[in-house]
């Protein structure tokens, strides 16, 4: 039996909780039921519950599940839907979760005053920026089974949204990639907190694109990146809990002014913070 419920965004399933810890689910008459969202919007992060030791597949990977059947996955900026996860409970029988995608508006966003070496870089900076961002795909590979993104999140800190996730960026007149990210605008040395707890898997304060860059992985592939840093104050191997200062904005790398960029990944996908943060306790 699949049960959906139809959600704007990230909205928890009515009833449902998804504790931090992976203990198995108390003794009992088993639930069998596997539950997802019937709709999402592009670039939601999705949790679903499955009966716990299901396996569960989407999009080519096997997920991880908690001792609860929680599981979580990223739909991407451009996804179309439906999508189908497979559900494969312990005695075998299987489920099939179709999940409607809600298309969304991409407004074009121009930036103009942007360095020229940085809009189209020399052989050797490009070559640069390619080993960098190599190193920032290999730490979203992570796959922990931590599940700190199981909380609701909270505004790393207070500013005006000068950016938002999948706006079409223009850098002096040249289509760029889209906005991968919210961009909140602050004064440089502002503190930047943990917007839920998580281990740092990435921290490198001269980056030629991003500057000071920091990666928290939240477990389960769900990780947020802090860009254009002046400061930061974990390292690598280093668990912080929500709210807990990671750095400081800045303006460092290819930035025009002092802000926080905060992306958020489910390995590869980019999700949009925005979506998450309006997830419902």
């Amino acid at each position: 039996m699949v049960v959906c419920a139809l959600v704007a965004g990230l909205v928890p399933i009515p009833g449902w909780t998804t504790p931090q810890d992976h203990a198995p689910a108390a003794a009992g008459p088993a639930d069998v039921r596997v539950v997802f969202p019937a709709s999402v919007p592009q670039g939601s992060m999705v949790l679903g519950k499955v009966p716990p030791g299901s396996k569960v597949e989407y999009a080519g990977r096997t997920l991880r599940t908690t001792g609860y059947g929680t599981v979580v996955f990223g739909i991407g900026r451009d996804q179309a839907g439906p999508v189908q996860v497979a559900v494969t409970r312990p005695d075998g029988s299987r489920e099939v979760a179709q999940i409607a995608v809600t298309a969304r508006d991409w407004p074009v966003q121009r930036v103009d005053g942007v360095p020229p070496k940085t809009v189209d870089p020399p052989p050797v900076i490009a070559a640069r920026i390619a080993r960098e961002q190599a190193r920032v795909v290999t730490a979203r590979e992570r796959d922990d089974d931590r599940a700190d993104f199981a909380r609701p999140f909270a505004w790393p800190l207070q500013g005006r949204i000068s950016g938002r996730f999948g706006h079409q960026r223009v850098y002096n007149g040249k289509p760029g990639s889209p906005h991968s990210g919210m961009d909140i605008a602050a004064a440089t040395g502002t503190p930047v907190q943990a917007p839920a707890a998580g281990v740092v898997t990435f921290a490198d304060p001269d980056l030629y694109l991003t500057g000071g860059t920091v990666l928290l992985d939240h477990g389960f592939g769900i990780s947020s990146n802090f860009l254009h840093l002046s400061r930061i104050d974990v390292q690598v191997g280093q668990r912080v809990e929500q709210g807990q200062a990671i750095g400081a904005v800045g303006a460092t790398g290819r930035a025009t002014g002092p802000h926080l960029h905060w992306g958020m990944n489910w390995f590869d996908v980019r999700i949009d913070p925005l979506l998450v943060l309006e997830r419902q306790p």
